[in-house]
Protein backbone atom coordinates (compact mmCIF):
# COMPACT_ATOMS: atom_id res chain seq x y z
CA UNK A 1 0.00 0.00 0.00
CA UNK A 2 1.23 3.50 -0.79
CA UNK A 3 2.17 5.47 2.35
CA UNK A 4 0.08 8.49 1.28
CA UNK A 5 -2.96 6.23 0.83
CA UNK A 6 -2.37 4.69 4.23
CA UNK A 7 -2.06 8.10 5.87
CA UNK A 8 -5.23 9.40 4.28
CA UNK A 9 -7.16 6.46 5.71
CA UNK A 10 -5.41 6.74 9.05
CA UNK A 11 -6.09 10.45 9.31
CA UNK A 12 -9.78 9.84 8.68
CA UNK A 13 -9.75 7.30 11.49
CA UNK A 14 -7.85 9.58 13.84
CA UNK A 15 -4.73 7.38 13.82
CA UNK A 16 -2.06 9.79 12.59
CA UNK A 17 -0.14 11.26 15.51
CA UNK A 18 2.85 13.41 16.24
CA UNK A 19 4.81 10.86 18.19
CA UNK A 20 8.19 12.18 17.24
CA UNK A 21 10.39 14.00 14.82
CA UNK A 22 12.20 12.24 12.03
CA UNK A 23 15.35 14.17 12.86
CA UNK A 24 15.62 15.64 9.38
CA UNK A 25 16.56 19.07 10.70
CA UNK A 26 15.18 22.46 9.81
CA UNK A 27 17.33 23.20 6.77
CA UNK A 28 14.70 24.37 4.31
CA UNK A 29 15.40 27.80 2.80
CA UNK A 30 11.81 28.14 1.55
CA UNK A 31 10.23 28.47 5.01
CA UNK A 32 10.77 30.56 8.14
CA UNK A 33 9.27 28.22 10.74
CA UNK A 34 11.17 25.16 11.92
CA UNK A 35 9.99 21.70 10.93
CA UNK A 36 7.10 20.58 13.14
CA UNK A 37 7.55 17.63 15.48
CA UNK A 38 5.85 14.78 13.63
CA UNK A 39 6.25 11.19 12.56
CA UNK A 40 6.07 11.58 8.77
CA UNK A 41 7.74 13.81 6.21
CA UNK A 42 5.75 16.39 4.26
CA UNK A 43 5.96 14.22 1.14
CA UNK A 44 4.30 11.33 2.98
CA UNK A 45 1.33 13.33 4.22
CA UNK A 46 -1.95 13.47 2.28
CA UNK A 47 -2.22 17.26 2.52
CA UNK A 48 0.04 20.22 1.64
CA UNK A 49 2.50 20.44 4.51
CA UNK A 50 5.58 22.25 5.80
CA UNK A 51 7.92 23.38 3.04
CA UNK A 52 5.63 22.44 0.14
CA UNK A 53 4.10 24.82 -2.40
CA UNK A 54 0.57 25.95 -1.75
CA UNK A 55 -1.82 24.34 -4.28
CA UNK A 56 -1.99 26.40 -7.46
CA UNK A 57 -5.63 27.47 -7.67
CA UNK A 58 -7.55 30.59 -8.63
CA UNK A 59 -10.86 31.29 -6.91
CA UNK A 60 -13.37 34.15 -7.14
CA UNK A 61 -13.86 36.72 -4.40
CA UNK A 62 -17.62 37.24 -4.91
CA UNK A 63 -17.88 40.34 -2.73
CA UNK A 64 -15.19 42.34 -4.53
CA UNK A 65 -15.62 40.74 -7.95
CA UNK A 66 -11.97 39.71 -8.14
CA UNK A 67 -10.09 36.46 -8.71
CA UNK A 68 -7.45 35.37 -6.23
CA UNK A 69 -4.57 33.15 -7.33
CA UNK A 70 -2.98 31.42 -4.36
CA UNK A 71 0.53 31.63 -5.78
CA UNK A 72 0.21 35.31 -6.63
CA UNK A 73 -0.44 36.39 -3.03
CA UNK A 74 2.64 38.34 -1.93
CA UNK A 75 1.98 38.55 1.83
CA UNK A 76 1.77 35.88 4.54
CA UNK A 77 -1.73 34.40 4.32
CA UNK A 78 -4.06 32.25 6.38
CA UNK A 79 -6.51 29.92 4.64
CA UNK A 80 -9.36 27.99 6.20
CA UNK A 81 -12.41 26.14 4.83
CA UNK A 82 -16.00 26.51 5.96
CA UNK A 83 -19.66 26.96 5.08
CA UNK A 84 -21.72 29.75 6.57
CA UNK A 85 -24.69 27.65 7.74
CA UNK A 86 -22.47 25.54 9.97
CA UNK A 87 -23.18 26.00 13.68
CA UNK A 88 -20.41 23.85 15.16
CA UNK A 89 -16.83 23.80 13.81
CA UNK A 90 -16.89 26.59 11.21
CA UNK A 91 -17.71 29.48 13.55
CA UNK A 92 -14.71 28.49 15.67
CA UNK A 93 -12.42 28.39 12.63
CA UNK A 94 -13.66 31.76 11.42
CA UNK A 95 -13.48 33.34 14.87
CA UNK A 96 -9.91 32.18 15.36
CA UNK A 97 -8.99 33.81 12.08
CA UNK A 98 -11.00 36.90 12.98
CA UNK A 99 -9.04 37.19 16.25
CA UNK A 100 -5.82 37.23 14.25
CA UNK A 101 -7.27 39.88 11.96
CA UNK A 102 -8.21 41.98 14.99
CA UNK A 103 -4.65 41.68 16.28
CA UNK A 104 -3.29 42.78 12.90
CA UNK A 105 -5.51 45.86 13.02
CA UNK A 106 -4.69 46.74 16.62
CA UNK A 107 -0.95 46.23 16.11
CA UNK A 108 -0.89 48.10 12.78
CA UNK A 109 0.20 45.34 10.41
CA UNK A 110 -3.15 44.70 8.69
CA UNK A 111 -1.67 45.59 5.32
CA UNK A 112 1.04 42.95 5.70
CA UNK A 113 -1.20 39.85 5.98
CA UNK A 114 -4.13 38.27 4.15
CA UNK A 115 -7.03 36.08 5.24
CA UNK A 116 -8.79 33.71 2.84
CA UNK A 117 -11.72 31.66 4.17
CA UNK A 118 -12.86 29.34 1.35
CA UNK A 119 -16.45 28.12 1.29
CA UNK A 120 -17.29 24.64 0.07
CA UNK A 121 -21.01 25.51 -0.20
CA UNK A 122 -21.16 27.79 -3.26
CA UNK A 123 -24.88 27.11 -3.76
CA UNK A 124 -25.80 29.12 -0.67
CA UNK A 125 -22.68 31.15 0.09
CA UNK A 126 -23.07 33.90 -2.50
CA UNK A 127 -21.84 37.48 -2.08
CA UNK A 128 -24.93 38.64 -0.21
CA UNK A 129 -24.84 35.74 2.22
CA UNK A 130 -21.10 36.14 2.85
CA UNK A 131 -21.48 39.85 3.58
CA UNK A 132 -24.18 39.01 6.12
CA UNK A 133 -21.99 36.30 7.59
CA UNK A 134 -19.09 38.74 7.91
CA UNK A 135 -21.31 41.01 9.99
CA UNK A 136 -22.45 38.09 12.14
CA UNK A 137 -18.84 37.06 12.78
CA UNK A 138 -17.58 40.63 13.32
CA UNK A 139 -15.18 40.40 10.38
CA UNK A 140 -13.67 43.71 9.26
CA UNK A 141 -14.15 43.56 5.50
CA UNK A 142 -13.26 47.25 5.20
CA UNK A 143 -9.61 46.50 6.06
CA UNK A 144 -9.06 44.94 2.65
CA UNK A 145 -7.09 41.98 4.02
CA UNK A 146 -10.03 39.57 4.41
CA UNK A 147 -11.50 38.01 1.27
CA UNK A 148 -14.03 35.21 1.20
CA UNK A 149 -13.33 32.83 -1.69
CA UNK A 150 -16.11 30.91 -3.42
CA UNK A 151 -15.60 28.10 -5.96
CA UNK A 152 -17.88 28.50 -8.96
CA UNK A 153 -19.74 25.20 -8.49
CA UNK A 154 -20.09 22.10 -6.33
CA UNK A 155 -17.70 20.27 -8.65
CA UNK A 156 -15.14 23.06 -8.42
CA UNK A 157 -15.46 23.09 -4.62
CA UNK A 158 -14.72 19.36 -4.55
CA UNK A 159 -11.78 19.80 -6.90
CA UNK A 160 -10.16 22.63 -4.97
CA UNK A 161 -11.09 22.16 -1.32
CA UNK A 162 -11.10 18.38 -1.14
CA UNK A 163 -8.63 17.32 -3.81
CA UNK A 164 -6.12 20.20 -3.61
CA UNK A 165 -6.26 21.18 0.06
CA UNK A 166 -7.33 17.77 1.44
CA UNK A 167 -10.30 19.11 3.40
CA UNK A 168 -13.04 16.52 3.14
CA UNK A 169 -16.73 17.42 3.19
CA UNK A 170 -19.95 15.49 2.57
CA UNK A 171 -23.56 16.61 2.61
CA UNK A 172 -25.49 14.98 5.42
CA UNK A 173 -28.95 15.29 3.85
CA UNK A 174 -30.40 14.57 0.37
CA UNK A 175 -29.94 17.14 -2.36
CA UNK A 176 -33.56 18.24 -2.24
CA UNK A 177 -33.35 19.51 1.34
CA UNK A 178 -32.86 23.29 1.57
CA UNK A 179 -31.21 23.30 5.00
CA UNK A 180 -28.66 20.58 4.33
CA UNK A 181 -25.52 20.41 6.43
CA UNK A 182 -22.02 19.02 5.92
CA UNK A 183 -19.81 16.59 7.76
CA UNK A 184 -16.31 17.91 7.18
CA UNK A 185 -12.74 17.95 8.38
CA UNK A 186 -10.95 21.06 9.63
CA UNK A 187 -7.74 22.66 8.43
CA UNK A 188 -6.06 26.05 8.55
CA UNK A 189 -2.97 26.81 6.47
CA UNK A 190 -0.31 29.45 7.02
CA UNK A 191 1.41 30.24 3.71
CA UNK A 192 4.40 32.55 3.32
CA UNK A 193 4.78 35.31 0.67
CA UNK A 194 6.72 32.93 -1.59
CA UNK A 195 3.81 30.49 -1.67
CA UNK A 196 5.20 27.81 0.64
CA UNK A 197 3.22 26.19 3.45
CA UNK A 198 4.65 27.12 6.84
CA UNK A 199 2.06 25.30 8.91
CA UNK A 200 -0.98 23.09 8.36
CA UNK A 201 -3.04 23.23 11.55
CA UNK A 202 -5.17 20.08 11.64
CA UNK A 203 -7.57 21.13 14.37
CA UNK A 204 -11.14 22.37 14.63
CA UNK A 205 -10.08 25.00 17.20
CA UNK A 206 -6.87 26.78 16.11
CA UNK A 207 -5.22 28.72 18.92
CA UNK A 208 -5.20 32.40 17.88
CA UNK A 209 -2.10 33.08 19.98
CA UNK A 210 -0.19 30.36 18.21
CA UNK A 211 -1.38 31.66 14.83
CA UNK A 212 -0.27 35.17 15.79
CA UNK A 213 3.15 33.96 16.97
CA UNK A 214 3.75 31.84 13.87
CA UNK A 215 2.54 34.64 11.64
CA UNK A 216 4.92 37.08 13.31
CA UNK A 217 7.86 34.78 12.63
CA UNK A 218 6.88 34.50 8.98
CA UNK A 219 6.30 38.26 8.67
CA UNK A 220 9.69 39.05 10.11
CA UNK A 221 11.64 36.47 8.11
Amino acid sequence: MQRRTFLRGSAAAGVVGTAGCLGLGDSNPDVALSEPDREYTSEELPYPAWGQRVPDVTLPDPINGADISTRAVDTPALYTFFYSHCNTVCPVLIQSMRNVQAHSINEDYAGEVAFFPVTFDPERDDAERLETYAEEMNVALDQGNWQFLRPESKARAKETVSEKFAVTFERTHPDDMDMYMFAHSAMTYLVNPDGFVERAYRTDSPDPERLIDDLETVRNA
